[in-house]
């Protein structure tokens, strides 16, 4: 475990040359992307509302996709940061919707929904992944301050799970967790804490462990990480201690933009190999479905399919202008007093399922045409992030924020920043001790 585990930040952010690696991997991750959606269609076409993918529909679908793929270049040049891990899972998102709109069998603008998110993905990514201002530590911890934080950290989480299990504690197969999901209820103060802990504490807690190389720490934040899907019976809680092992792994091989781009190619590309192998009778239908309903369905491509079904209720329905937060929907009047996921849900019968912040606080609260202001005013909101974040090191903002991608992708930035606790992440960078934790100026990465 020492072995996965270690190296420490000078090592990793010590100046690399990465050649043409990192541009190659974002062009195979392009069409893998394609090949991925393709058999989605093949397989959701009726829940995802899609029309058959015959050739024509196929090389619609590829024309569509080119030109906003040609802002892959931006992975290319820019440097890593906070922005950069958002901003590639949701350049993948936003690809995976411009290829589903020709076969989209919903009656909106299509012209006009495909301009809206290409600039809006343009919006987001300019201010997300291009602004960085070095920013001026008022507060800063000192080394023996931030190892007090951490141990607190630690018994914050673990007196969290204990009154988590309090309420509920039930240890199911994933393919059962919805039909006790409903059923959880859990203080609204308990919520915000299991969510914070899981999202943002202990994922912080682990990467400076991996940093230092105390593996028994590290390890016992996985442990902890793992204990939270019997309370939680969330998906996102069982596979973040993978998910955040395997990124430690990478990243002690990998500088940091190759491992956000390995990140997402790897999955996608296993389920495009396991959906070939199921074409040639070489496994069943359960063996390659279990996995490319949960990675390349759910994880990817339903993700971009949000945006069609949001697109096509607003284009029909009453605009929210932002009155889904809880604050507001307690001070205006609301069109919906439900959640917009059980909203769809009784719209569509598609299942309880949140979207990005380019449906919510884009398509939903302000429409298809100022949606990409929307994005642009979100882009700068994560560009604080890499304000909060300069000068730690790369492999530290990598591994501390690396649930939140997948957090970003379902749910609004309004949720992210506070019921998951990003705001909160950027508070801990922004007092991390550099001396401890700090970046090296010769960092390719």
């Amino acid at each position: 475990m020492n072995d996965v585990f270690h190296r420490s930040a000078t090592e990793i952010d010590r100046g690399r040359n990465e050649g043409l690696g990192p541009v190659f991997l974002i062009y195979l991750h392009v069409a893998a992307c394609f090949v991925s959606m393709a058999y989605v269609a093949q397989h959701y076409a009726p829940l995802m509302r899609l029309a058959e993918a015959n050739n024509d529909r196929l090389q619609l679908a590829a024309l569509n996709v080119a030109p906003f793929a040609l802002l892959s270049i931006l992975f290319a040049l820019c440097r890593f940061g906070f922005g950069y891990l958002v901003g590639f899972y949701f350049f993948t998102m936003l690809m995976g919707y411009l290829w589903l709109l020709p076969l989209s069998t919903f009656p909106y603008d299509h012209v006009v929904a495909y301009a809206s998110a290409f600039a809006s993905g343009l919006a987001f990514l300019v201010p997300a992944m291009l602004l960085s201002i070095p920013a001026r530590q008022k507060l800063a911890l000192s080394e023996t301050g931030f190892r007090r934080l951490l141990t607190c950290i630690l018994g914050f989480a673990v007196a969290v799970l204990g009154l988590g299990a309090l309420y509920n504690l039930k240890l199911v197969a994933i393919s059962e967790i919805y039909n006790f999901r409903n059923q959880l209820e859990f203080p609204a103060w308990l919520s915000y804490g299991l969510g914070v802990t899981s999202n943002i504490l202990l994922p912080f807690a682990f990467a400076f462990f991996v940093i230092e190389r105390a593996r028994w720490r590290a390890g016992f934040c996985v442990l902890l990480l793992l204990m939270f899907y019997p309370v939680t019976l969330s998906k996102l809680s069982l596979f973040a201690p993978a998910w955040l092992v395997i990124l430690a792994a990478l990243s002690r091989v990998f500088a940091a933009r190759t491992v956000v781009t390995l990140s997402l190619l790897v999955p996608i590309l296993f389920g495009v190999l396991l959906a070939r192998l199921f074409d040639l009778d070489a496994i069943s239908y359960d063996r390659f479905i279990a996995y490319f309903s949960l990675v390349n369905f759910r994880m990817i491509a339903l993700t971009s399919s949000a945006l069609d079904f949001y697109n096509d209720f607003f284009a029909h329905h009453e605009l929210t202008y932002f009155c889904q937060v809880n604050v507001l929907k307690s001070l205006v009047e609301c069109p919906y007093r439900e959640p917009l996921a059980v909203v769809m849900q009784n719209t569509y019968g598609i299942g309880y399922f949140n979207a990005s912040l380019f449906a919510t606080e884009g398509i939903g609260s302000v429409g298809a045409v100022l949606a990409p202001l929307a994005a642009f005013i979100c882009g700068l909101v994560v560009a604080i992030g890499n304000t909060a974040s300069s000068g730690l090191s790369s492999r530290f903002v990598l591994l501390s924020a690396g649930v939140l991608p997948q957090v970003f992708l379902n749910v609004s930035l309004t949720i992210a920043l506070v019921t998951n606790g990003a705001a909160l992440l950027f508070l801990l960078w922004y007092i991390a001790p550099r001396d401890l934790l700090g970046d090296v100026k010769s960092d390719a990465s």
